[in-house]
């Protein structure tokens, strides 16, 4: 759905007949090493992906079945917690070889909004909501994805514009407010998390926030009469802004900490908040634009990072935009294993909101390897968000995770059945 460069992170092994520490060293296609550097031993995650993870073995066959989980982040991972009188929740630090969250976006509200920050929000190229009658059914699809695919997140995904009525600084427009709160409260009523995410690309008609845009305090503004509506919701998790691009990142942070500080003096202390880097907040360019480094010092009132997960976007075509015909990485090798080394080292957590691409079998085949690797570490990678089901519809848009509804039968898009849904 959006264009975003890949970059390339290079892992050297140290024997090159094993994989290193991380690696991944066996699974469905895999024609690399299936041995590991001492001090590893190669674990078994799902068909598709084994994975080098620390262990008392030297080496050990790709077919082990016990699923090994890393010691480091296990007891770094969950950070301090808060002094505040409600303490931000950390995510689940988990041992089972599955991560916390799954699920999809229900877009809709975000239609009408391009890269550069603009956003239409009347007429029939602005928000369609998936609210129903003429509308896609989304209170629908999250029910049946709650039901039956075991899903437990979706991330809702509305226009900066649409919520304040196209008032830069102004108060939260009632009407479009209560049509946009419809939906976050159909995801609540299944029982699953929901991620408000303000989809904006960091900017508000071209003018980027603090950086010549919208004023940090007004992108607080809008984040503290957001949380105050919602800091009574302990499944509501904040996503401070989609796809940040072509910005200098420490900046950005600071208009990251500023609406993270928002939030929790809004009383939101117990929810997650999800930050993401520029370069449209690209898992394998996370570290090599200095995202990591510049969010790395982003903290809550009293100092303490607990509860605040990087948010991490990456597609499977060639150039991880999305747009892409078909699907030709896992995104492994060059992403989240770079990633996940980093995570471990400073003892953080991510969450990756959008991935996806075309309903094809090399799709499921990566996707699912994908996901494999994220189940597999998942102590450092909270969960994973498809892109995207919602407005969406089958005939006109590739990437679509609509299911299709006949008479209360709902039947999913081949990427979900294969690779999303648990």
């Amino acid at each position: 759905m959006k264009t975003c460069s890949a970059f390339s992170v290079l892992f050297a092994s140290v024997v090159s007949a094993q994989s290193g520490a991380w690696g991944q060293c066996g699974g469905t296609g895999w024609t690399g090493a299936t041995t590991c550097v001492s001090g590893y031993t190669c674990t078994y995650s799902n068909a598709y992906y084994s994975q080098c993870l620390p262990g008392s073995a030297a080496s050990s066959s790709s077919t082990a079945t016990t699923l090994v989980t890393s010691t480091k982040a296990a007891t770094s991972s969950t950070t301090k917690v808060s002094s505040t009188t409600s303490s931000p929740a950390s995510a689940t630090s988990s041992s089972t070889g599955k991560v916390q969250f799954a699920g999809v976006n229900i877009a809709g509200f975000d239609f009408g909004c391009t890269t550069d920050g603009t956003c239409v929000i009347t007429g029939t190229t602005g928000p369609y909501p998936p609210l129903g009658g003429t509308y896609p059914d989304g209170p629908g699809q999250m029910s049946h994805f709650v039901k039956d695919d075991n899903l437990n997140i979706f991330r809702l995904p509305v226009g900066w514009q649409f919520l304040v009525n196209g008032v830069l600084g102004g108060t939260l427009d009632a009407t479009n407010l209560a049509s946009y709160d419809t939906l976050v409260q159909a995801c609540l009523a299944t029982g699953a998390y929901c991620i408000i995410d303000i989809h904006n690309y960091a900017r508000w008609n071209g003018g980027i926030i603090g950086q010549g845009g919208p004023t940090n305090d007004q992108f607080a503004n809008l984040w503290s009469q957001l949380a105050t509506k919602y800091a009574s919701q302990s499944k509501i998790l904040f996503g401070v802004m989609n796809e940040p691009h072509d910005l200098t990142v420490t900046t950005w942070a600071a208009s990251v900490q500023a609406a993270v500080t928002a939030i929790r003096n809004a009383g939101a202390t117990s929810q997650l908040i999800l930050m993401p880097g520029t370069q449209y907040t690209s898992a394998g360019a996370f570290i090599s634009t200095g995202s990591a480094a510049a969010l790395l010092g982003v903290t809550n009132p009293d100092g303490s990072t607990t509860g605040l997960i990087f948010d991490v976007h990456k597609y499977l075509d060639s150039d991880n935009s999305g747009s892409g015909a078909d699907c030709v990485t896992n995104n492994i090798a060059d992403a989240f294993q770079p990633l996940a080394t980093w995570l471990n080292s400073v003892g953080r957590q991510a969450i990756l909101t959008e991935t996806g691409g075309p309903n094809t079998s090399n799709c499921a085949t990566y996707l699912c390897q994908e996901i494999a690797f994220l189940n597999a570490n998942s102590n450092v990678y909270i969960g994973y968000v498809g892109w995207a089901a919602g407005s969406f519809s089958a005939s006109t848009y590739a990437l679509t995770e609509t299911p299709t509804d006949n008479n209360g039968v709902w039947t999913d898009q081949s990427l979900v059945s294969s690779c999303i849904k648990r």
